[in-house]
């Protein structure tokens, strides 16, 4: 007798299977954003790797300042500082009314503070700068795609028959973005729109 027949799906084995699908070719919408999400929580991860010793003491400063604790921890502070200046003996209060010793601490601490915020916004402003130049380059790649994709539709169109050359539109969507005159025209209609 011979071997039953097995049916062949067209691919070689190799023994194991990819744990991931490829890149290019998701089952679903939601393995797609998925992916994708997992993409930039790595760049983000990797980004606050490079942060320096000071640049990490700053954003743990910064997230401490924006929190509820440091009110409570203030308003603490300030009223056990006042009160007991205000019900001690006299010879007993360290820093009688109108409390400058408080007020030159406080003030210290806002200069600290201020420069502490400061250096983290700026490294969140050089963070943005950074995704918006990964943004316009993606765009500007994605343009340039649809572009290329559009001559190939034409030239398959030409071959089925189908003429397009009479379509301002198409004519007008196979030629490639200029970023330099699209900032241009942004510029004039938002100088226009001051004026008016």
């Amino acid at each position: 007798m011979g071997r039953p027949k097995t049916k062949s799906n067209g691919h070689k084995s190799n023994g194991h299977q990819s744990s991931h699908p490829p890149y290019h070719r998701p089952g679903t919408v939601e393995e797609l954003t998925h992916r994708n999400v997992e993409t930039i929580v790595r760049l983000e991860e990797a980004t606050k790797a490079k942060r320096s010793t000071p640049e990490r003491a700053a954003d743990g400063i910064t997230r401490f300042c924006g929190s509820m604790r440091f009110v409570w921890v203030h308003v603490i502070w300030f009223a056990f500082w006042i009160i007991t200046n205000l019900w001690l003996p006299s010879h007993q209060r360290f820093d009688p009314f109108p409390f400058g010793f408080l007020t030159l601490i406080v003030s210290l601490e806002a200069i600290f503070l201020s420069t502490f915020i400061l250096i983290s916004e700026n490294r969140q402003a050089a963070l943005d700068e950074r995704r918006a130049q990964l943004d316009l380059q993606v765009n500007l790649l994605s343009e340039q795609e649809n572009t290329k994709m559009l001559e190939l539709l034409e030239r398959i169109g030409k071959k089925l028959g189908v003429d397009v050359a009479g379509d301002p539109e198409v004519q007008a969507l196979e030629e490639a973005t200029r970023p330099g005159k699209l900032l241009q025209q942004i510029d004039q209609t938002m100088a226009r729109n001051e004026k008016t």
